[in-house]
């Protein structure tokens, strides 16, 4: 048996603040969309990445892998969003076994009500902590981390 290549100091103590920080922001973020507009970050993520498309729609599975959920946590999510009027889904007439997740005219409104504030308060609690090389370097860190887990998790 190999023996496991444990981090270094530097490298224990960058991953912890990774970590720390990371899940701190995430609840900051999630607690202040919560409280202003009644959804979380999954929701608000979700309205987002159907505003960038055409007709504000999506194919359910592309939905899931561009949402980092599951298909199954994306269902229960979008069943929830369903309920309260905004988004709906749609049989995909030309697949009979697609569904297509369109965003309403309340979705809209509701993610063009929450998205200054959403950016706000990614600015204060992360961009306007790092200057423009931190930033960039974050970015390039992140581009690469997203890169090799997407390509390892294809079949």
């Amino acid at each position: 048996m190999t023996q496991p290549r444990w981090l270094e100091r530097d490298e224990q103590l960058a991953w912890r603040s990774f970590l720390t920080g990371s899940e701190l922001l995430s609840v900051a973020l999630d607690r202040e969309m919560r409280e202003k507009h009644g959804i979380g970050m999954p929701e608000y993520e979700i309205l987002v990445r159907l505003s960038e498309h055409e007709d504000r729609t999506m194919r359910m599975a592309l939905l899931a892998t561009d949402t980092t959920m599951s298909r199954s946590r994306l269902t229960h999510c979008v069943a929830r969003m369903e309920k309260r009027g905004l988004l709906r889904r749609v049989p995909i007439a030309e697949d009979g076994r697609g569904v297509n997740c369109v965003m309403t005219e309340a979705g809209w409104n509701l993610l063009t009500r929450a998205a200054p504030d959403h950016v706000e308060s990614v600015r204060n609690h992360l961009v306007d902590l790092l200057d423009a090389h931190e930033m960039a370097t974050l970015g390039r860190i992140f581009g690469k981390v997203t890169t090799h887990l997407r390509t390892e998790e294809k079949p």
